[in-house]
């Protein structure tokens, strides 16, 4: 059965999110280390991992597999749930596949060099857009039926 994971610490989306699941009826699980209210919709379950870096990343990239979707922003876990046969989407709905996570991995690599070396670097992202919102919610959409039909993306 297709679970949707959501490393839900910062995560602007959650709530559409859980629309998704919601109407598709997949299971959605929450994972933080807290401050995020139990949700009252059946299907959403809430996972509050201890505190620390990367904990939540580690629960989630353990329990995702074939067939379920996770929701991040964070590239290396992107990069382990991948290999574990998941599919992975950003907040701003790009869908992450072996084939472009390898460059996403190392542009921001090389973007943590650039910073180090000259604290005066500020790199300026984009703001989250209405196009965006409306970007992740087709493309959770398409991932999530995918996975319930057993086809690849």
């Amino acid at each position: 059965m297709t679970t949707l994971y959501i490393d839900a610490d910062a995560c602007p989306v959650k709530a559409e999110a859980e629309r998704v699941a919601t109407r598709l009826r997949v299971p959605m699980v929450l994972v933080c280390n807290g401050g995020i209210r139990p949700p009252a919709n059946p299907l959403v379950s809430l996972v509050i991992v201890d505190e620390g870096p990367d904990v939540a990343d580690q629960w989630i990239a353990a329990h995702c597999g074939p067939g379920d979707v996770v929701v991040t922003g964070d590239l290396p876990l992107a990069d382990r749930c991948l290999k574990a046969g998941a599919q992975v989407v950003t907040h701003d709905g790009e869908a992450l596949t072996m084939a472009n996570i390898g460059p996403r991995l190392a542009t921001r690599d090389l973007m943590q060099d650039i910073r180090a070396a000259n604290p005066f670097f500020q790199g300026s992202g984009a703001g989250f857009s209405k196009a965006d919102r409306s970007h992740f919610l087709q493309q959770l959409d398409r991932l999530l039926r995918h996975a319930q039909s057993g086809r690849a993306t």
